[in-house]
């Protein structure tokens, strides 16, 4: 229940007391609402929500969360996320293996007009096509954007939009962590990224949780320059937990000019020297030692 204290805790210091009714002044030096404030807007007693924040308290009822999310104004995702961490003790999701049929390989590899990746929930890159690889500079497979993003990368790189990309991951990152606990690749990704970056360090204690979800992206690619991208997220079928992420252009945009100079270059090869493909980057990620997603 450790996750969820911690969730009521951030979202109680989040929320501003005018916007609930609490009439405040100058003395007040609480940020967000105070516990018994809290409990109050929600119909429970103090005691209880004091026992809910210091992770004393097990299964709430449906009918206190729910009151709670509508106390912290939380959205769609954020209010799954919290009953999720409420239902953690009963049973734990056993986090998906992350395999990827032939056919999907073959989906990606006939998708020649747009960067197409296949993505976990770690968001590790399982696969990805042509254009994907000259998008980032390197076989797409084995690449972990989080990792990518805050470690190798910084707001003059790759990503033209990077402080949002940065709430991006890590908004994911947490909502994977509340869906799988007990994931211990996960936990080894969180824990890296909080050793190599103060920014990671300072939005994973904000607890914040996002779905990923379509919208524009984009990057300063340092041969092409400026691509203004659409990306759309597909959830595959099965329990597989991997979506196909596709990053469009608009027809006769100067991104759609910028992807079809971008296609002309040449293609990051692999270790054996040949232009990499979707088929061709899983098949190296699981040849070089890298866990298979």
């Amino acid at each position: 229940m450790d996750d969820l204290a911690g969730f009521l805790r951030t979202r109680r210091g989040r929320v501003d007391p005018a916007s609930a009714g609490i009439p405040t002044d100058s003395r007040r030096r609480v940020e967000g609402l105070r516990r018994e404030e809290v409990a109050h807007l929600s119909g429970v007693s103090v005691d209880y929500y004091v026992r809910l924040e210091q992770g004393r308290a097990t299964q709430p009822s449906e009918q206190v969360l729910d009151a709670l999310a509508r106390v912290f104004g939380l959205d769609e995702t954020e209010r799954d996320h919290l009953h999720r961490l409420a239902r953690q003790p009963r049973r734990r999701a056993k986090a998906p293996g992350g395999r990827v049929r032939p056919e999907l390989l073959r989906v990606l590899d006939l998708i020649p007009e747009a960067p197409a990746l296949i993505m976990d929930h770690r968001l590790d890159v399982i696969a990805g096509n042509r254009l994907a690889g000259l998008l980032f500079g390197r076989p797409s497979a084995g690449l972990n954007t989080a990792r990518h993003i805050f470690l190798e990368e910084d707001e003059r790189g790759l990503y033209a939009d990077w402080e949002a990309c940065t709430l991006d991951a890590v908004g994911h990152l947490r909502l994977a962590a509340g869906k799988f606990p007990d994931d211990p690749r996960l936990a080894s990704l969180i824990g890296e990224l909080a050793m190599g970056s103060e920014r990671f360090r300072r939005l994973w204690a904000r607890a914040d949780v996002r779905a990923r979800t379509h919208g524009r992206k984009a990057y300063r690619h340092p041969l092409i320059g400026l691509l203004e991208l659409h990306q759309e997220n597909f959830a595959l079928p099965g329990d597989s937990g991997l979506e196909m992420l596709v990053l469009s252009a608009a027809p006769g945009s100067p991104a759609a000019d910028g992807l079809r100079l971008l296609a002309g270059l040449d293609a990051p090869e692999t270790e054996g020297g040949a232009p990499s493909s979707a088929a061709d980057g899983v098949r190296d990620r699981r040849g070089s030692g890298f866990p298979p997603g």
